[in-house]
């Protein structure tokens, strides 16, 4: 891998299966469930709910699993770098317990119906490891392999790993997953259709109704009548129950290249230290060469010099694996919930069919997975061991948790302010393939220049709440440092919670 990275799309979306787009919906409709988004928690409901026997609408504004799901590091594991040491401490030991046994089982169903329905999707079984290369955190390590046992996972302390370099310490699970995420769910979207579910692409959702039955509207003037509504869209684009307050998005990069079988590091690794790094590879064709995957250098979008980062993270990845060529540059979003426990449950106190899955902090795969299984009890009517831990209505763990929670709102409240009083750069400073927001005429404006020089001007303000955009100049988009929305160029919605694009402006 070299450095001045071209970011260049995701692998897993350019090496998807094609297909033709499935229509927007373009007339009312009615069904028992509205399912929102259509990522991996909004496909694995709908899923599991037309395995009921309920008719399913999957409404998604883009094309189904080309959003967050699309971009991510694709590794199915219940163990999120060091959480159940945490989860020990603050949900107690059964806490810890309830969430390693819901995220198990969320990888044991998506392992059954890889087999039931005969999925091709480069699944591999790989242990899991967090490791750490500072002695003085090595205590940490040795806490989380003991809590992570003590909750029932296959768990143990280890100083040898197969990475390139020593390691101080390590947790190892054994028996995990990595696949290719794509191949997964469009055969999962496949199968949901053959059993009457049906699925929506473009098509923007911009209100909801609560009552029985529950409208979903839609940005084209549809209708749909549901009797349950699921909000599947990563952030969720409706707050009723001061999830906003609560979450907080984080973006991470990713530099992918081909490497030879005989240097795959067999295995699945992340560390918390030097602004995280996470490793895995991938079968890549038939001559036995793997795809190396190196994660890292997460930050809030909208913030600071995302090049810079890039090069960091691919001279990392030259640093420890030498020769590999680069292929693939992308980068990804998380969404992390100040009390540590993702929220899959109703959507707000009153809520009585309407339901939302959101604040996977990194590990959407097996929780969109559990989200799915979870949903699907609830909705009809069935008890599930861990629903209170995942529950969106629970105050008293966010009060208790309330230095995150107080920490997100004060990095809120900075950009909203702090943003509008930020020095403004004259338009003429932007040179071809910048933006940045600038004053003119007494107004600021989001201000893109082209490789042409044609300057493109749309609103800096959010649509979400109103915060300032800033500029990515790796990825060439506008972005929102409070909740995590993002815009191309021409202000067009990329990504939530926002729904509306930022407005057209003159220059």
């Amino acid at each position: 891998m070299t450095q001045n990275v071209q970011v260049n799309g995701s692998y897993w979306l350019q090496t998807a299966p094609g297909g033709a787009p499935r229509p927007a919906l373009a007339e009312d409709l009615d069904v028992d469930v509205a399912v929102i988004g259509a990522g991996v928690a909004g496909l694995s409901t709908a899923w599991e709910l037309t395995r009921t026997g309920r008719s399913v609408a999957v409404l998604e504004a883009g094309r189904i699993a080309a959003g967050v799901t699309g971009y991510t590091s694709a590794k199915l594991t219940v163990q999120h770098t060091l959480v159940y040491d945490r989860l020990r401490r603050t949900r107690g030991p059964e806490g810890a317990r309830l969430y390693a046994r819901s995220q198990s089982e969320a990888i044991e169903r998506a392992a059954g119906i890889v087999a039931e329905l005969g999925i091709d999707c480069d699944w591999e079984t790989r242990d899991a490891y967090t490791y750490v290369r500072d002695p003085g955190r090595v205590g940490e390590v040795r806490a989380e392999a003991a809590a992570a046992k003590e909750a029932g996972l296959p768990a143990s302390f280890v100083t040898e790993t197969g990475l390139p370099f020593p390691v101080a310490g390590a947790v190892k699970v054994t028996g995990q997953a990595q696949f290719h995420p794509l191949k997964y769910l469009l055969a999962l979207a496949a199968d949901l259709e053959a059993h009457g579910g049906r699925i929506f692409e473009g098509t923007t959702v911009q209100g909801l109704d609560e009552g029985e039955p529950c409208r979903v509207r839609t940005e084209a003037g549809a209708t749909v009548t549901a009797r349950d509504v699921v909000v599947a869209t990563h952030y969720p684009i409706f707050d009723r129950a001061l999830l906003f307050a609560r979450l907080s998005p984080r973006r991470e990069l990713v530099v992918a290249g081909t490497i030879e079988a005989d240097r795959d590091v067999d295995g699945m690794y992340i560390t918390p230290e030097e602004n995280t790094r996470s490793v895995r590879t991938a079968p890549l064709d038939d001559a036995g060469r793997r795809l190396l995957l190196v994660t890292g250098e997460h930050f809030t979008p909208g913030t600071g010099d995302t090049r810079e980062r890039f090069e960091r993270l691919a001279a990392w990845a030259d640093e420890h694996f030498p020769g590999v060529e680069r292929t693939h540059a992308w980068a990804t979003q998380d969404i992390d919930p100040t009390d540590t426990v993702p929220m899959a449950g109703p959507l707000h106190p009153g809520a009585h069919h309407t339901y939302v899955a959101t604040g996977f902090g990194g590990w959407g795969l097996s929780g969109g997975m559990m989200a799915g299984r979870l949903l699907t009890a609830q909705i009809a009517g069935e008890e599930c061991a861990w629903s209170g831990l995942y529950d969106p209505r629970r105050l008293r763990t966010a009060v208790r948790e309330a230095p995150a929670l107080l920490k997100t709102q004060a990095e809120v409240a900075r950009h909203f302010v702090g943003d509008r009083l930020r020095p403004a750069p004259p338009v003429d400073a932007l040179p071809p393939g910048e933006g940045a927001v600038v004053r003119a005429g007494g107004d600021r404006l989001a201000v893109y220049r082209d490789e042409e020089g044609a300057l493109h001007a749309v609103s800096p303000r959010c649509t979400h709440l109103g915060c300032l955009v800033d500029f990515n100049a790796a990825e060439r988009a506008w972005e929102c440092p409070c909740h995590g929305s993002r815009f191309a160029t021409d202000g067009t919605v990329l990504e939530g919670p926002a729904t509306k694009p930022l407005e057209q402006r003159d220059i």
